[in-house]
């Protein structure tokens, strides 16, 4: 088993997606950053890789196995050992995974590129370890809805663009279960004014669809502008929305 030690992560909880697991680049200074002293390196094959990255589900028993309490992060002058946590890649792409004592990968991060050089320099001549586990799916075929969207509706996305077009999808998520249609209507047009006479013959599921096709892809002014009238009067949704405009990148 292979180290790195001296090996900074900010944890991103939660996330089943890994477009949503900043690169160090995209790294802010509110962000929670954490020194690990020392951390086992894994290399898997690529299928593995990507559940690992884009998935919440459990972590082969195997490879718990051979991480159990090998890494240790370092807090306040104290040594703290942790159950299951382990820097894992497959030659490209690289993770550090914290599971906080369950079997599914909890909190990722990924590292900064001096220590992402590190691993693919000591990994580079090593073989894939086979490990077997019970959801062997690729990444190709992981549904994905609303509000948990397809990589590619965030490819070439700032982090800030990220979180502003989740924040669209969970309001639009939300109109979607009023099934109002002048209420679908009217946002519509805010969206696309030069469709209103076109829209009014339409039911609530053509326009809804059609909002959503038209909203999905990249992001731009229109998109803020659009976002941040239909969030307005939802302070939960306005709260969203003001702190991810307050944030800076470090």
């Amino acid at each position: 088993m292979l180290y790195l030690h001296d090996v900074w992560v900010n944890w991103f909880e939660g996330e089943e997606n890994g477009y949503n697991v900043c690169h160090f680049f995209e790294w802010r200074k509110e962000d929670s950053v954490e020194l690990l002293d020392q951390v086992p390196v894994v290399k898997v094959e690529t299928t593995l890789f990507h559940y690992i990255e884009n998935e919440l589900m459990e972590l082969p028993p195997e490879l718990l196995q051979d991480v159990y309490q090998k890494a240790y992060v370092r807090k306040n002058h104290e040594r703290i050992q942790l159950d299951y946590c382990f820097v894992v890649t497959d030659g490209k792409g690289i993770l550090a995974v914290d599971s906080i004592g369950y079997n599914i990968p909890i909190r990722k991060s990924r590292l900064i590129p001096r220590q992402e050089q590190m691993v693919h320099d000591m990994m580079e001549q090593l073989e894939a370890k086979v490990y077997h586990f019970p959801h062997a799916v690729s990444i190709q075929s992981k549904e994905h809805h609303i509000l948990s969207p397809a990589p590619q509706m965030m490819n070439g996305l700032t982090r800030k663009e990220r979180q502003l077009k989740q924040l669209l999808f969970m309001a639009l998520d939300q109109l979607y279960s009023t099934r109002h249609t002048p209420e679908i209507r009217y946002w519509y047009t805010e969206w696309e004014p030069s469709s209103y006479r076109e829209i009014q013959g339409l039911d609530f599921e053509d326009i809804w669809n059609r909002l959503y096709e038209e909203t999905k892809i990249g992001w731009t002014e229109k998109h803020g502008q659009f976002c941040e009238r239909l969030i307005k009067g939802q302070p939960f949704f306005e709260k969203l929305w003001e702190l991810e405009n307050e944030q800076k990148v470090n």
